[in-house]
């Protein structure tokens, strides 16, 4: 990235940080994204410096405006991923609200200690929601064509077509967007590198500011980010983590995710097919039927480990979705089929 390119972008930082100071409430805050649009802004100067002729005048790019429009119609919270991807630093304010008893941390060591394990459940999360996909959309396409009179071999050579179409779609889309996702934080974080190879110390005071507005006094959050500064790959680490809210160990894996969706997908798809490999005609899809109806059950049952619901009550509401998924389409395969007929 030349020199002009840093210079826009830190002007441009500054612009959505003065737009997100005024939407903010809560003075610390807008006072961290004050003092972090008079950084960008002396950093833009610095860039400014090692051109010639210097650059300007300075104007926001249009992508910069509409999401400065939307942060302020929509709040700036349901624009954190956009706003990170901007630039934007300093958003970890908006997650910081901490529950009683959790001290803010105070040592170099307690830096960062929050994220070591943040998300460790998102892949069983990820693949009970695959396997809950695979299994509403098997058990409705299957009971779709029984309902239109279909063979058993129809409906056999049907539900396997509908578990490799699904698994196979829900796989390049995990991969496609996992991988867009890993590049941009990839790009991000060499940011951050770049920045702090060329002004260590303006880093340092941008993330003593967050830490301030995050509950710690401003001379000892200085002292900490000191020393952070001092082992280079440590303070990349914590920037990363404070400044962009990301874990530079753990930027997913997207053949990973691709597999754990195809996998997941394929299982839930399996359960309202597996009848059919035995069974043929109303037996199989009655079976069909019961099997699915566990499994729904079991699904809801296991989701409610991240919804907080009592599992009894989350079981039977998906029992109550996937028959409402599975009697519709059978209901219109059965007017389709007489129709046809």
């Amino acid at each position: 990235m030349s020199a002009r390119e840093h210079w826009h972008e830190e002007l441009q930082s500054a612009f959505l940080y003065r737009e997100l100071a005024q939407l903010e409430p809560d003075p610390a805050a807008r006072a961290l994204f004050g003092e972090l649009a008079r950084a960008a802004e002396a950093q833009a100067a610095h860039w400014a410096g090692r051109e010639s002729p210097a650059p300007g005048p300075f104007v926001p790019s249009r992508r910069a405006r509409v999401v400065a429009r939307l942060a302020r119609t929509l709040g700036p919270r349901r624009m954190l991923p956009v706003l990170a991807a901007m630039k934007v630093r300093g958003l970890s304010v908006y997650s910081s609200q901490r529950p009683a008893g959790h001290a803010m941390p105070r040592s170099l060591e307690d830096f960062g200690q929050r994220h070591r394990s943040v998300g460790s459940g998102g892949a069983l999360r990820a693949a009970v929601f695959g396997m809950n996909d695979g299994l509403v959309s098997n058990t409705s396409l299957i009971l779709g064509i029984a309902g239109a009179g279909a063979e058993p071999r129809t409906l056999l050579l049907t539900g396997i077509a509908g578990l490799l179409a699904g698994a196979f779609s829900m796989a390049a889309g995990e991969y496609v967007s996992m991988r867009s996702q890993r590049e941009l934080f990839e790009y991000q974080i060499g940011q951050e590198r770049d920045e702090l190879a060329e002004y260590p110390e303006e880093e340092a005071e941008e993330i003593a500011l967050i830490y301030r507005a995050r509950g710690l006094e401003l001379e000892e959050a200085r002292t900490v980010a000191r020393k952070l500064m001092a082992d280079p790959e440590h303070a990349l680490d914590t920037l990363a983590r404070e400044e962009l809210g990301l874990n530079p160990d753990d930027l997913g894996s997207p053949w990973g995710a691709a597999w754990t969706s195809f996998l997941a997908f394929a299982a839930g798809a399996l359960l309202p097919l597996a009848p059919h490999l035995w069974l043929a005609g109303p037996s199989a899809v009655w079976a069909t039927a019961a099997v699915a109806l566990v499994a729904l059950f079991s699904v809801g049952a296991a989701l409610a480990l991240f919804t907080g619901r009592g599992a009894l009550a989350s079981g039977l509401r998906m029992v109550l979705i996937g028959s409402a998924a599975g009697a519709a389409t059978y209901g219109i395969g059965r007017l389709f089929g007489v129709s046809v007929g």
